[in-house]
């Protein structure tokens, strides 16, 4: 088995390396790297190896930016500090999702799930991500979100927020009661640690909770405009191009 480990911590990478090898001392670790654009330009230059593992925020960004630029047919492991991208995760070929620090058993437990997969992506060039994801049973996305307003931390239940937006490039949530509340997390690691069933993101500034929504209109230039249960500053709409996929998502409760 080949396998590539992208990694920006060198000791993290030394240590994964020691403890595949001791796993399974017929594999070959093929290759290393520690940014995303040097993770790009080995896998659109070499054979593609039999499994990755990927840790999430590299020196030049999310490993997810990797998926955009190079097609990976190969099941991936990723390794991360953050529980926050598990759902993404597991649309990017993702197969395990191992918190750091991790542990030899960690490690063990993923390669088997792996080699629990074999036949089926033997099968298959490219992976049937949903299948992937009714075996494996990833989480349905971040149930809560630590906040801090007026001197003290508490959290928010996901469910209890009825939309996330940006303003004065900052972001903040909102909440059915009324209640705001500042974050210090970027709209786009949110939106891809929520569930997707759950919230849609309708343009740059606002991710919505599927029970927020009011109604939704015809708008000028085949837009749409999304009227939610709670008032927001600004009018939601959403462009002609990405209508089609919100009326999909809304269709498909």
């Amino acid at each position: 088995m080949n396998i590539i480990i992208i990694e920006d911590e060198l000791r993290t990478a030394k240590s994964l390396e020691t403890i595949i090898k001791d796993l399974k001392p017929d594999a070959s670790i093929v290759g290393q790297y520690q940014s995303v654009e040097e993770s790009v330009d080995a896998l659109s230059n070499t054979t593609q190896p039999d499994l990755i593992f990927m840790d999430i925020q590299l020196a030049d960004g999310l490993s997810f930016e990797i998926f955009k630029s190079v097609k990976i047919n190969c099941p991936v492991i990723f390794c991360t500090a953050f529980d926050e991208y598990s759902l993404e995760a597991f649309k990017s070929n993702g197969v395990d999702y191992v918190l750091k620090p991790f542990s030899k058993d960690d490690i063990k437990e993923a390669l088997l799930k792996v080699d629990g997969f074999k036949n089926f992506f033997q099968q298959k060039t490219s992976p049937d991500l949903e299948a992937l994801l009714s075996r494996i049973n990833p989480p349905s996305g971040k149930t809560s979100f630590l906040v801090f307003k007026n001197q003290k931390y508490t959290t928010v239940q996901t469910d209890s927020i009825a939309f996330f937006y940006i303003r004065n490039d900052s972001t903040s949530l909102m909440c059915f009661d009324g209640q705001e509340y500042a974050l210090s997390q970027s709209l786009d690691n949110i939106a891809a640690s929520v569930s997707s069933k759950q919230f849609f993101r309708v343009n740059r500034q606002y991710l919505v909770n599927f029970k927020a929504i009011k109604e939704v209109e015809h708008y000028f230039l085949r837009k749409l405009y999304v009227k939610l249960l709670i008032e927001t500053p600004e009018k939601l709409l959403i462009n002609k191009e990405k209508s089609h996929n919100f009326l999909s998502w809304m269709e498909e409760r």
